[in-house]
């Protein structure tokens, strides 16, 4: 079973042998640190939204409804779906969201189990570094080997009015077309107001991983080796594989690794650029880090 710490999963129900979702675009304040809020574009009351989680050969129906002010689309990124479903207009001929508005995308899960993403393709520089995106993920419901599976989706955003080096309770407006990153999230929050991941002793763990922001992120995880055993939705040859301290994600990419917890003890797992370590430049360890307890 998937978690996405911090995050729900989509609920769905089936119709007809279709399974059917619910997505719904609108302005969101999403709650980074406690009391610190930033005001974006999100899912369901999320940023990022819901993780979506189906299973290969699934018929979906995805109900995009547009709360926004604007027009939107939503981009299956990484899935083989039908052209009218892409989400790109107007290079394609799947249509625009307006406002008040839904469309439902309706698709067949052709690609293998992995993991992969939704985000808005529509004026992109604006609405997806305003935060419209969420995990999508392909599970395998024969799968055995894996105790623990955790996904999470890295993010970077710039904060206006917070003075540099400052942490106020407040609501801040999200600058999309800045490049100077103040705040950077798993799965929409700030360290220390990311959940632990608690995992036990000698069991095998997977971290998906997916970038939809503008930076790079070469997470690292103490105590253990990781191996790499997925990128872009797409499994790795066991012949292959590397293990790794360190894996990094670059902009649109997703990467899977999985590691024995044999080594207890509670250890940082965490991006290994230094600003990205911090909460608007202040000095205690912040921004795209987490922690991992193994315990019996």
């Amino acid at each position: 079973m998937v978690e996405s710490p911090d995050l729900p999963l989509l609920p769905y129900r089936i119709e007809n042998g279709v399974k059917c979702f619910e997505l719904v675009a609108g302005v969101v304040q999403q709650e980074l640190l406690p009391g610190l809020f930033m005001q974006g574009y999100g899912y369901n009351g999320s940023i990022p939204g819901p993780t979506i989680v189906v299973e290969t050969g699934d018929m979906v129906q995805i109900r995009v409804i547009n709360r926004l002010p604007e027009p939107t689309t939503v981009h299956w990124h990484g899935l083989d779906v039908p052209n009218a479903m892409d989400g790109v207009p107007p290079f394609e001929p799947s249509p625009l969201i307006e406002p008040g508005y839904g469309l439902d995308y309706r698709f067949r899960i052709v690609n293998p189990p992995g993991t992969h993403m939704y985000h808005s393709h529509y004026e992109t520089i604006r609405q997806e570094m305003m935060g419209l995106g969420g995990l999508l993920i392909i599970t395998n419901r024969h799968e055995r080997h894996t105790a623990k599976d955790f996904a999470y989706m890295l993010q970077e955003f710039h904060l206006t009015g917070l003075p540099k080096g400052e942490l106020r309770p407040g609501i801040y407006a999200v600058d999309p077309l800045s490049d100077g990153f103040n705040f950077f999230t798993m799965n929409g929050r700030c360290f220390p107001n990311t959940s632990p991941l608690y995992v036990r002793r000698g069991d095998c763990i997977r971290i998906r991983l997916a970038n939809l922001g503008m930076q790079g992120h070469p997470m690292h995880l103490h105590g253990v080796q990781m191996l790499e055993t997925a990128y872009d939705g797409n499994e790795i040859p066991p012949w292959n594989r590397l293990r790794k301290s360190t894996v990094f994600v670059a902009p649109g990419e997703t990467r899977d690794v999985q590691f024995d917890a044999w080594n207890p003890g509670r250890w940082p797992f965490h991006c290994h650029i230094p600003h990205h370590n911090s909460n608007n430049f202040t000095l205690p360890a912040g921004g795209m880090f987490t922690t991992i307890q193994v315990g019996d």
